[in-house]
């Protein structure tokens, strides 16, 4: 039996049994989103056949059917599903009653039974939609038969309908102007916000992802729970680009591509044993402290957000396999590919900011239950003074700040400064082999 699904049987009639399908239990904290159906209520399904997504803040999980027989759907899409609520049943044994509708000739197709989502009647080509796109094809008024779907069997999603108000006008269902017929939806235009006859104008209207609302919620939560502080040093990265020149055709050759960021990993590892309370956790009566320095990588995903894979037990790798690593990591995050395991038991987080071009972000939100986060900046060219022999000179080194921000309720200004202080003379005296 697959991990994604519990098995808890129920007799019913003679020779049949009905099994439920289980939210994983191992959620890490966070709440899960039906993100979307791949089977309707009767369909017949196959043991460990994927028939539901479930979202959360940090991945996309399929869970499996957790035997042969007829799918019962149970919690809707788009609905909250804690760990351990029922998604659904599979009836084994005897046909069960709803697969009758399902098998009746295609001139009467039945309607999919959802439970918490009764339809109204529809008409034939939104017999499958499901309630999340139902509402968005009322607001904006659009066609769904002019709309292209990318789901099981080209079913329309609603990240397709959320495609489609972003690529601008699309064809609309002229609909019966009488009263009794006329939806009250809002349309894009102005808008009473207490600015009277110049309110804004609204463009468009974009309906946040179940990824978006979780990151939003993950990071209030963060703000509101630990007193964010941010300290700010700078790193001068000419060892470790040297290093990186000597040795990256090497690593090319094992089919591993060398990136600043493991010598980042490498010497944040270093750096936890001058300062180990910056890998821990608060509770109110303790502070736990791990001998396991399990960092995750911040990886993002252009405008669907943010996710966080991680390098368990990174302690014990050397730069090969904590490069090596995080390539695996960063291709599975961009394909969407991540399992639950990958994202869960963190226990420190590096963001690289700078990649996109930004110098300093101030502060960067702790990723909870963690006690701090490291930022590094934009690497450029900036002129230093150097004492050689005696003589001050004007020299361009490769240099980006690097900030720690810490939990206050944790970590000190004392031991933030070691910390960042580790941290700097590790990447700044990298040696040229080894």
């Amino acid at each position: 039996m697959s991990d994604s699904a519990i098995l808890n049987a129920q007799d019913t009639d003679v020779g049949s049994r009905t099994v439920d399908i289980l939210v994983p239990v191992e959620q890490e904290g966070t709440q899960a989103t039906v993100r979307t159906w791949l089977k309707q209520s009767g369909d017949a399904v196959l043991k460990d056949e994927p028939v539901v997504e479930l979202e959360t803040d940090k991945v996309v999980v399929e869970v499996p059917a957790p035997c042969d027989g007829i799918l019962e759907i149970v919690l809707a899409e788009n609905c909250e599903a804690e760990p351990g609520a029922i998604l659904g049943h599979v009836v084994t044994g005897q046909v069960a009653p709803q697969t009758t509708a399902a098998k009746k000739p295609e001139a009467t197709p039945a309607q999919p039974q959802t439970v918490h989502a009764p339809q109204d009647e529809l008409p034939e080509h939104e017999m499958r939609l499901s309630p999340a796109v139902r509402r968005l094809i009322a607001e904006f008024n659009l066609d769904p038969t002019a709309l292209t779907g990318t789901g099981r069997n080209g079913r329309l999603t609603r990240a397709d309908v959320v495609a489609a108000i972003d690529e601008g006008p699309a064809p609309t269902v002229a609909r019966d102007e009488s009263p009794a017929r006329v939806p009250a939806s809002p349309q894009p235009g102005p808008r009473a916000d207490g600015s009277g006859p110049n309110a804004p104008r609204i463009a468009r209207q974009v309906p946040h992802s179940s990824m978006r609302r979780r990151i939003a919620e993950h990071m209030t939560h963060s703000v509101t729970t630990a007193p964010h502080v941010t300290a700010v040093f700078e790193a001068d990265f000419g060892a470790i680009i040297a290093h990186r020149n000597n040795h990256k055709a090497a690593f090319a050759g094992k089919g591993v591509n060398l990136t600043f960021t493991a010598y980042f990993v490498m010497a944040s590892i270093a750096a936890m044993e001058v300062a180990p309370e910056v890998n821990s956790r608060w509770y109110d009566d303790y502070l736990e402290l791990y001998d396991d320095i399990n960092i995750g990588v911040g990886a993002a995903l252009g405008d669907k957000g943010l996710i966080v894979p991680v390098i368990h037990r990174s302690q014990t790798l050397s730069l090969l396999g904590i490069a090596s690593r995080l390539q695996e990591m960063t291709e599975a995050a961009r394909n969407g590919t991540l399992k639950p395991a990958d994202v869960q038991g963190g226990t420190f987080t590096i963001s690289n900011h700078g990649v996109s071009g930004s110098l300093l972000a101030t502060p960067v939100i702790i990723n909870q239950p963690q006690s701090a986060i490291l930022g590094i900046g934009a690497l450029e060219k900036r002129v230093v003074v150097k004492e050689i022999d005696g003589v001050d000179s004007f020299q361009a080194r490769p240099r980006a700040y690097v900030s720690l921000t810490i939990d206050h309720r944790v970590i000190d200004g004392s031991q933030t400064n070691a910390w960042l202080k580790r941290f700097v003379e590790v990447i700044e005296n990298w040696p040229l082999e080894g």
